[in-house]
């Protein structure tokens, strides 16, 4: 059984006899050392022994005063064959827009540009929002000169950026399904009166996904029979104005029905786009 937790400036042991003994860090990106320490950092970390002592001297180095941890109970290792094969069935799915999707990350120390000859040819793969294992990915990425340990490591990194998200198992996935419809269909109607909720449920995922209030009223337009961005402005429109309601861009107040039109068309083209793909393959429409 694994649990997370956040601990203080340090990472020490949980001051409960729970028995359990640190993992790793459930922050993604902390697991990639180049976008955070430097070489002889990394050299003088790895000559403590003690893995707690070491991670706590790693949170003076990268200024770190919080943390995200997993702890384990019982904990087993693999070995590198099972590892790998684990890794390896591993599902994930791109949320992101491949063309919105900038080749830079940002780490402990500073902003980091991203390897094209790696991260392009897998994003231009998982551009179709399909699930896929990482066994797919190795297989479909080998002529371009990639091996497992770069697909792992690009996962890591695109997973950490929010742009890739892990898959359930199918079955999971119709087990939740139901229920993530039923809670969506609330939100999403609780939309058109507040937008306080900005998240929906993805049965795909197992988790919350971030979901504007003009997306969740344009998916409650499509769903009613609405198509194309003139008519899911509309739709959008009417809720809103409706309600004396009025769009806000760039700090100013969109007062006429013209403009508040034009506005919402244009975030529904973007929205068709650009998020739509991603949340019906997360089955959220």
């Amino acid at each position: 059984m694994s649990i997370s937790i956040g601990t203080g400036t340090r990472c020490t042991s949980p001051p409960w006899p729970s028995k359990v003994q640190y993992a790793c860090s459930a922050n993604y990106l902390d697991h990639i050392d180049a976008i955070n320490i430097t070489n002889e950092q990394a050299a003088f970390l790895k000559e403590i022994p003690d893995p707690m002592f070491r991670q706590s001297v790693r949170d003076f180095v990268v200024n770190q005063q919080f943390r995200k941890d997993y702890w384990v109970k019982g904990a087993r290792g693999l070995s590198p064959l099972e590892q790998a094969e684990r890794i390896r069935s591993e599902r994930v799915l791109l949320t992101s827009r491949r063309s919105g999707i900038e080749l830079k990350i940002s780490g402990a120390l500073g902003e980091a540009t991203l390897s094209e000859n790696v991260y392009a040819p897998m994003l231009d793969l998982m551009a179709d929002h399909k699930i896929r294992e990482i066994r797919e990915i190795e297989k479909e990425v080998p002529g371009k000169g990639i091996n497992l340990a770069q697909v792992v490591q690009a996962v890591i990194v695109l997973s950490g950026a929010g742009h890739i998200m892990s898959v359930q198992a199918d079955e999971l996935t119709h087990k939740a399904k139901k229920r993530a419809d039923t809670l969506n269909s609330y939100l999403k109607n609780r939309a058109r009166g507040s937008g306080d909720v900005s998240f929906l449920a993805s049965p795909v995922t197992g988790g919350g996904i971030a979901v504007g209030r003009f997306q969740q009223l344009f998916m409650l337009a499509l769903e009613a029979g609405k198509r194309g961005a003139p008519e899911l402005g509309a739709y959008a429109w009417e809720i809103l104005g409706s309600q004396g309601q009025r769009i806000i861009k760039d700090g100013k107040t969109l007062e006429t029905a013209e403009e508040n039109l034009a506005e919402l068309s244009l975030q529904a083209i973007d929205f068709m786009e650009g998020a739509l793909p991603a949340v019906k393959a997360l089955q959220i429409a």
